[in-house]
This record gives structure tokens, C-alpha cells and sequence, in this order.
């Protein structure tokens, strides 16, 4: 009997642990990265502000041929919905929203995923010109994770998962627009 009550004991405290842990660790995470595409600024803002166009770029789209698109709204504009279903479990059951468009220079999308797992995180591109044929893409994603499970982020190394797909897409882009 003493040696369960020990084990109890044991197993409440390393969840306690966990759980004070959890408070102190961060609850919000960023991803970001860029690549430089030669064309001018407003011929990449006008491709990429089409949510439609990520078809041919974003590798998220690009993990299930097979899955249902929906549509509602006009593409490029706030207010888009961009909504996916999939059984592949890499890109699941979701929505995106375009939230907000700086014409010529940002577009600001929400992310709303349901399956494999419910959150709802922000995800961005921004153009810049470095020169007349030259643009600066951005394309960042930013979330939270809420208390306790923001200790996941100790563990999960969000830049890396999140980080490879980003960069994948940028090359596709630049690949796409540079033809």
C-alpha cells in the first residue's frame, strides 16, 4: 500500500510540476520567412493576394489533390473564405479568411483549423520592392496556444514544423512568378 501512495504521490507531482511549469512558459509563437522574386512588386502582390493562386505554390495545398474546396466571396478581397476537407490528417478540416489587405504590400489571413486539432491562428504575406524587378516576400504565421497545452511548446519546435512548408512555398512561388 505504501508503494502505491508513493507512486500517486509521484504522478501528482511531476502534473503539478507540469502544470506550474506551463504558467511560465510562452503561449504565443512566430514563423516567418522571405524570399526575393524577381518581378516587380505589384505584378507578385497582384498573384499572391488571390487565395485561389496558393494552389499552385503553397505545399499545404498541394499534400491532398483529392480534397473538397469551398469558396465564399470574391478572391482578393476581405471577407474571402477559402474553406478545405481533407482525410489526410497533414492537412485536415479548415477555413481561411482573408482579415485584411494593404494594397500592394500586405495580406492578412486568419487560419481556422478544426481537424486534427481546433485553433485559430494568423497567418500574413507583405511584398516589398528592393528594386523596380526585384520584390521581397514575406510569409509569416503567428498563434497561441492556451494554458496547459502551451506546454507542447517546450517540446514541438513550431519554427521547424511550420518553418520547411513556408519555405517550400516561397520557392514554389518564386518558381510560378519567375517563369
Amino acid at each position: 500500500m505504501n508503494i502505491i501512495k508513493k507512486i500517486i504521490l509521484a504522478i501528482v507531482a511531476i502534473i503539478a510540476l507540469a502544470l506550474i511549469l506551463a504558467l511560465f512558459t510562452t503561449k504565443e509563437y512566430a514563423i516567418e520567412r522571405e524570399i526575393t522574386i524577381n518581378k516587380p512588386k505589384d505584378s507578385v502582390f497582384n498573384y499572391i493576394k488571390y487565395v485561389k493562386n496558393q494552389d499552385h505554390f503553397s505545399v499545404w495545398n498541394q499534400k491532398d489533390p483529392n480534397m473538397v474546396k469551398t469558396f465564399s466571396g470574391k478572391d482578393g478581397t476581405v471577407g474571402f473564405v477559402y474553406s478545405w476537407n481533407s482525410k489526410n490528417e497533414n492537412v485536415g478540416v479548415g477555413a481561411q479568411e482573408i482579415k485584411k489587405i494593404i494594397e500592394g504590400e500586405r495580406i492578412d489571413f486568419e487560419l481556422r483549423f478544426k481537424v486534427p486539432m481546433e485553433a485559430t491562428d494568423m497567418a500574413y504575406m507583405t511584398t516589398v520592392a528592393i528594386s523596380p524587378n526585384q520584390t521581397k516576400v514575406k510569409w509569416g504565421f503567428n498563434g497561441k496556444m492556451p494554458y496547459p497545452m502551451n506546454l507542447m511548446l517546450v517540446v514541438m519546435n513550431m519554427d521547424k514544423m511550420i518553418g520547411k512548408d513556408l519555405e517550400d512555398g516561397l520557392n514554389n512561388l518564386k518558381i510560378v512568378l519567375e517563369k
